[in-house]
């Protein structure tokens, strides 16, 4: 094995980094949490919950490199038990958005007592991500693709702590951007509006990842 970068291995992790940089930035489940908790609780639970996201990242990718995608294909039922359990989660995460749009805004002190936890916050990232066990998929068909099978073990390692870095930076970059003053004012005037879209959009994923197969 290889100790040095070969045309193969640049070739190999440009082919991954492209692939990925298009995919973590398409809206979706993860870009949800990260903006509402920036602006409903405080950048810093946004920061946390973009925390979350990079661990689940971390994990996806680490044991999809170890085989997870193909234990996931040989045993179908682990892959829907999984499946379901995220497709809970995320209709659960969005009737709550819902019914917290229905109440009466919170000042904004107090918006962020509620949400001193940054465990929560933390946790909320980390759930969204690992809810979805089709990045597991991805991850798998991503690498059995682009890297070389000979490849080495700190390749790897680059190649996960890539795909971390980039998840990380990306949803990190949301929270700090939604938190911008003007941003966050516009936010607040439409904050029930946007919480019910957002939860409605939560349910969504759920009932379509619970309708897959």
């Amino acid at each position: 094995m290889s100790e040095t970068f070969t045309p193969i291995l640049w070739t190999s992790l440009l082919t991954i980094t492209g692939i990925w940089l298009v995919t973590v930035v398409s809206p979706g489940p993860n870009f949800l949490a990260t903006m509402h908790a920036a602006v409903t609780r405080s950048r810093r639970a946004g920061l946390l919950v973009a925390a979350g996201v990079a661990l689940g990242t971390t994990i996806w990718a680490a044991a999809s490199l170890a085989g997870l995608g193909l234990l996931f294909g040989t045993a179908g039922w682990l892959y829907h038990l999984v499946r379901i359990a995220g497709a809970v989660y995320l209709i659960t995460v969005g009737l709550r958005m819902i019914l917290a749009a229905r109440r009466p805004a919170a000042p904004l002190s107090m918006a962020g007592q509620v949400c001193a936890s940054g465990m929560r916050a933390f946790r909320l990232g980390l759930l969204t991500y690992l809810s979805n066990p089709k990045a597991a998929a991805f991850f798998t068909s991503l690498f059995a693709v682009a890297v070389p099978p000979d490849a080495p073990l700190w390749f790897d390692a680059l190649i996960v702590a890539t795909v971390v870095a980039m998840a990380g930076g990306w949803y990190a970059l949301v929270a700090l951007a939604v938190t911008w003053r003007p941003v966050a004012a516009a936010y607040r005037r439409l904050e029930r509006v946007i919480s019910a879209i957002a939860g409605a959009i939560f349910v969504g994923f759920g009932l379509r990842l619970a309708a897959d197969r």
